[in-house]
């Protein structure tokens, strides 16, 4: 029910464009300077991607992207055009001055003057009728040079954006519950398996410890990223004390496209309403360190109000709330009946956007999950892995979340996470470990597909575009694979030890779910 509600709140986002102004909105801030720019998209990427789809996310990012990179390139081939236009005449002025000019215009007056200097223009300026500036240029090896490095330099600052959108969604909807369905299913799996849990994974106790974890990530991704596609210079990538007019018309055109949505219309200010509340709700029902709202007027004696419940209510207003103002009076300006304006949500644009196949596989894995630990599956292959006990539990942690990594490559991070969760549960039952310890980070792990074009959606997106290879998502994704293994384990030996109390065994860690 959180997997459903979280998707109709997406749906509803995706369907009034909320995403693409907020979008625009943080562009417009970040500016369009090369390493402003990425961190500009990979931020606003994460952020959509912790409440909507990764896939939506990053097919709305990289045409803007694209948009902006094709506009700087395009500004600086004329400015550099321009320049060699001035070059040009300049010379023909200084010839004019020094060279008699084949005898034509030494001694040459008034028409006949400016009649011979166009001819002379027209022979040494343009080899043909019909001639540009770019051939003019591509005869120059200087400026055929400088044309050679500004297509390099763009099209790995193209490889580098687009990898960047991609790898950002990926990481993004690591930090919140509904995020992606891997998330869910810890959630699922542990009251399933460990039904004494008292609701230790929630949306907030979540947040808490993987939006730290997502921003420590997404900062060393950046800077990877940084590193092989722009090079760390200050001065060329965060374009200090520089202000040139292909920076200003690549700003202009985020700017149009902005204004091209127009004012907020009231759709969107009621789903920005009610996904700002549905936020809140989610933090202040149970936050842990204070009773929660829930907790004080429905959960004292049985657990009534959960994450859930929270997200069918709120999406359930979705398809309530007119899309636009109602009119008072009874007719419209036609002396007709006035009709009820549609709600914000319709079971048709539902139908037509979610992602039936995805909530299916999410329920799969549950019953999945359930037979493995109803036939003994689970608990003999944890009793296969009963020898890692005499390894520390942090070398147990990064080697399987090397495994899952390495997994879901090659397959979707849900059936990943289906496989390997019941088989952590066992296991850290049988050697005697939280099971948070190994199941949290291995959860966030599946999220880690940066490889290959087909082990995620938002990598094949990318992929499509086209000026990506394997060979380049490859190599840069493989050291991001090893960087957020680490920094999942940091997060979990730290801030991770002290939230969950991950050094005591539970109580309910030996408990049985009743059929």
């Amino acid at each position: 029910m959180l997997f459903i509600g979280g998707l109709l709140v997406a749906i509803a986002v995706e369907h009034w464009n909320l995403h693409k102004r907020i979008a625009l909105k943080v562009l417009l801030i970040v500016g369009v300077k090369p390493s402003l720019l990425m961190i500009g998209f990979m931020s606003t990427t994460a952020f959509l991607s912790m409440w909507i789809s990764n896939t939506a996310s990053t097919a709305m990012m990289l045409p803007i992207a694209n948009a902006v990179l094709q506009q700087l390139s395009d500004t600086e081939a004329r400015s550099e055009e321009r320049e060699m236009m001035e070059g040009v005449d300049n010379h023909a002025i200084e010839m004019n001055e020094h060279v008699e000019m084949n005898g034509k215009l030494k001694g040459n007056t008034g028409e006949d003057y400016t009649k011979d200097l166009k001819e002379f223009k027209e022979n040494n300026v343009t080899s043909s009728p019909g001639s540009d500036p770019a051939e003019v240029r591509d005869r120059s090896p200087e400026h055929e040079q400088r044309r050679l490095k500004r297509e390099e330099r763009y099209l790995k600052l193209s490889k580098g954006m687009s990898l960047c959108v991609c790898y950002a969604a990926s990481i993004g909807g690591t930090a919140t519950l509904t995020g992606t369905t891997p998330n869910v299913i810890l959630m699922g799996q542990m009251n399933e398996l460990f039904p004494g849990n008292g609701g230790i994974i929630n949306f907030a106790s979540w947040f808490g410890f993987a939006f730290p974890n997502m921003l420590l990530m997404l900062i060393l991704s950046w800077l990877w990223l940084q590193i092989i596609f722009l090079g760390f210079n200050l001065k060329k990538s965060f374009g200090c004390g520089s202000n040139n007019a292909s920076d200003r018309e690549a700003y202009q055109v985020i700017k149009d496209e902005y204004k091209a949505l127009g004012p907020m219309s009231f759709a969107e200010g009621c789903v920005l309403f009610n996904f700002t509340l549905l936020v809140l709700l989610w933090f202040t029902r149970e936050p842990g360190f204070i009773p929660g709202w829930a907790t004080v007027l429905f959960n004292q004696e049985k657990t009534y109000v959960t994450d859930g419940t929270v997200a069918i209510f709120m999406s359930t207003l979705f398809f309530c709330i007119p899309s636009k103002i109602p009119i008072c009076s009874g007719r419209s300006r036609d002396d007709a009946p006035a009709e009820a304006p549609t709600p914000l949500l319709t079971w048709d644009v539902v139908h037509e956007k979610f992602p039936w196949n995805i909530l299916l596989l999410l329920g799969g894995g549950f019953a999945l999950a359930h037979g493995s630990e109803k036939s003994g599956l689970s608990s003999w292959m944890g009793e296969i892995l009963v020898p890692l006990e005499s390894i520390p539990p942090f070398a147990i942690s990064i080697v399987l979340c090397l495994l899952v990594a390495m997994f879901t490559e090659c397959s979707s991070n849900t059936a990943t996470t289906t496989l390997f969760l019941p088989i952590l549960a066992s296991m850290s039952t049988a050697i005697n470990i939280h099971p948070l310890y190994v199941m949290f980070p291995c959860t966030i792990s599946a999220s880690l597909a940066f490889m290959l074009p087909v082990a995620t959606p938002p990598n094949a997106i990318a992929f499509s575009y086209g000026n990506l290879k394997v060979i380049d998502m490859a190599k840069t994704g493989f050291i991001l694979n090893f960087v957020g293994v680490i920094t999942i384990n940091i997060a979990i030996n730290t801030w991770g030890v002290a939230m969950f109390n991950l050094n005591t065994i539970p109580s309910w860690i030996n408990g049985t779910a009743t059929p």
